[in-house]
This record gives structure tokens, C-alpha cells and sequence, in this order.
């Protein structure tokens, strides 16, 4: 299938040749059978009908080829601007095998009125009403091929489809528990958009292919940069998805470098000796030797009943080593811990805590 260059509404030609005639008796190029009595009124509707073409034709996409991409197959993008209605014409073709057979078009299943038919035809997209164009062997034969059309608003900067999470974190979300390679972005519907679908997801370093694999509820994928490990990152990963809710098709980008996302993760083995020194170790995903990938920990003791995050505490600092000797006087509170890269300095891991019950500890 493929896609003409949109055009604008039809039937004004005479305008052109009003215009153009204009033009020429202007400039005295030729003569012209036109009288200087009639020359006003010619001229007011010259400027009508050009007023007129301009109305319809301007709030169209224009007749510029770069507002309509073919995004992959079966899926053409239409660029429409922003509060402008738009009206444009775009071409659909079945298949060359099928240039002489009775072809017969749908609209998301829907059979067209009045119907439409051969294997070349033009469909009128207005505003943001897009659309699955089905063609088929006769008005109820087999089906032959299709092409969706999309609705990308110009510029594409404001959203529905996905909740941002944060004005610094935007739209997706990226972690990687260590520097091997693997890493896992997710995302998250608006409520009036649930029923979105993930079109099409693209991820690449420096014009080299990442691959990835969507998560069975489509609200995020796992990939995989097989040419990462251990090496110095000079080049940003970039990822791009393209979402789509009814004809609306929204594009989100999200560019990092691996170890802006390394999130360690949540310490395991979290435990208690002689009823005050706490201790830990590193996450058995993280990388090896400890000494070349350090850690170090932000340990925080909060009142009892508190959540880690609480902004009440008792104490507060950091340490490289694993274990931590807490002496206080009150037998109630919680212990908590949490790892980051010593030397990025990224994402902090979960926190990891005990609670503190006089002789009885929970961890």
C-alpha cells in the first residue's frame, strides 16, 4: 500500500485562472478582453475566490508529502496542527494483483456509504477521525489488505494517553539492577485512556538496534544491550513509543545512559546480632568484584509505627561497611537501610528494614 501527497479540496480551479489572468493584465503581458468598467468587480471576485480556496485548502495538512509517513507497514501518520480543523485527502491501494478485480473498501469493519470501490481510491480524513480501511473481494468477499490511519498532532506536545510521572522524570519510567546490559521501562495509562494500544516500541544506542520484549500487559518491555557491558558509555540510549487511543497516536522518547538508571536492588539477608548491630549484604544481581562496583548505604533509624521515608528520625547517615551498630536507649524503632552506587551516584535501591520491638525484632 501506499500514500499520496494530500491534497485540498477540489473544484476551484476557475480560481487559478482568475488569479493568473489578474496577474497578466497587471503586468500588461497581454491583452486582455476584460473592460476597465468591469476590471473592479473582476477584481473583488479574483480576491473572493482566492479568500474562499484559502479557507478550505489552508486548514488541511497541506499539500506537503512530509505530513503523511508511512510509520510501518499497514500504518500510515497523518500530521494534522494543533486547534486547526483539518481536511485532507489521502490515496489508499489494495495490491498491484488486484488492479483489475471488483475491490470493495471498509471502514473498521463498517461497509462505506455511498460504497467505495476500485483498487486505487481517495478517503477524506477530517480532524482527528482516522480510521482501519479494510479492501475486500466484492462488498462481502475475502479480506485483501489494509491500512490504519493515524492522527499525530503538530507539534505532539500535548499529551492524554500516558500520566507523566514526574516534571524530571516525564512519561517512562527506566531501571537496570546492574551494568550487564538488561533493563526495564514501564509506563502508565491516563484513566479516560486505558484501552490504549503500544504500536510500535524502538530502542538503539548510537544507530545500533536494541532488542526488546513488550510485558504481557503492555505497560512496559525489557531490553536487552547485548554490546553494553563492563564498556565506558560514550552514547545515550534512545527509546521512542508510539501509543495509540481510538485515531490519536501520541510519541514518547526517553534518552539515558545506563548508569543514570542502575538501581541496585532491595538489600537481602537483612538481620540482627546481640540485638543491635544490624547487618546486610550486597544484592546477589549486583556486579562482581564488590570492590571494583562499590555500594554505599544510607542507614536511617525512625520512631517506631514510621515508614522509612519518614522525614522524623532518630539517626541518619551513610556507611561502606555492611553492618551497622545502633546503640539507643528506646527499645522501639525501625532500622532501615538502602544501597546506591558509590561512584554515580544513581537511584538509590527499596529500603530494607527491621522493626524493633524491645527483645523482639522483625526483619
Amino acid at each position: 500500500m501506499h500514500v499520496a501527497v494530500p491534497l485540498c479540496l477540489g473544484g476551484f480551479s476557475p480560481s487559478a485562472s482568475v488569479v493568473y489572468n489578474f496577474s497578466r493584465h497587471e503586468n500588461k503581458q497581454t491583452n486582455c478582453s476584460t473592460t476597465a468598467p468591469l476590471w473592479p468587480f473582476i477584481k473583488m471576485r479574483a480576491l473572493l475566490l482566492v479568500a474562499l480556496h484559502a479557507a478550505l485548502c489552508c486548514p488541511s495538512s497541506g499539500s506537503h508529502g512530509e505530513n503523511i509517513q508511512t510509520l510501518m507497514d499497514h500504518v500510515l501518520v497523518l500530521r494534522v496542527p494543533y486547534g486547526v480543523g483539518s481536511r485532507v485527502h489521502v490515496s489508499l491501494t489494495c495490491g498491484e494483483a488486484y488492479e483489475n478485480q471488483p475491490v470493495f473498501w471498509k471502514k473498521d469493519g463498517m461497509a462505506l456509504s455511498p460504497p467505495l470501490q476500485g483498487n486505487q481510491v481517495m478517503v477524506l480524513v477530517e480532524e482527528m477521525v482516522g480510521g482501519n480501511y479494510t479492501c475486500h473481494l466484492g462488498p462481502d468477499g475475502e479480506y485483501l489488505n489494509h491500512t490504519m490511519i493515524l492522527i499525530q498532532l503538530d507539534p505532539d506536545n500535548r499529551t492524554v494517553i500516558l500520566e507523566e510521572k514526574s516534571p524530571e522524570e516525564g512519561h517512562i519510567h527506566c531501571s537496570a539492577p546492574n551494568y550487564k546490559g538488561s533493563f526495564h521501562c514501564t509506563w502508565r495509562r491516563t484513566q479516560s485512556r486505558a484501552n490504549a494500544a503500544v504500536l510500535l516500541v524502538k530502542a538503539e544506542r548510537h544507530m545500533e538496534q536494541i532488542p526488546c520484549v513488550l510485558d504481557a500487559d503492555s505497560s512496559g518491555l525489557r531490553c536487552e544491550d547485548v554490546n553494553c557491558p563492563y564498556n565506558e558509555e560514550k552514547h545515550r540510549i534512545s527509546l521512542t513509543l508510539y501509543i495509540y487511543s481510538a485515531s490519536r497516536l501520541e510519541v514518547y522518547t526517553k534518552t539515558f545512559y545506563l548508569r543514570e538508571i542502575v538501581r541496585p536492588a532491595r538489600l537481602p539477608n537483612l538481620n540482627v546480632s546481640d540485638g543491635r548491630v544490624f547487618m546486610w549484604r550486597y544484592p546477589d544481581s549486583w556486579e562482581k568484584p564488590c570492590t571494583y562496583f562499590g555500594l554505599h548505604f544510607h542507614v536511617k533509624v525512625v520512631p517506631s509505627g514510621h515508614l522509612c521515608n519518614s522525614e522524623e528520625y532518630i539517626v541518619n547517615g551513610t556507611t561502606e561497611d555492611t553492618k551497622y551498630d545502633v546503640s539507643l536507649k528506646t527499645k522501639k524503632y525501625v532500622f532501615c537501610v538502602r544501597a546506591q552506587d558509590k561512584f554515580t551516584r544513581g537511584p538509590w535501591s527499596p529500603w530494607s528494614q527491621c522493626i524493633v520491638n524491645k527483645q523482639h525484632v522483625h526483619c
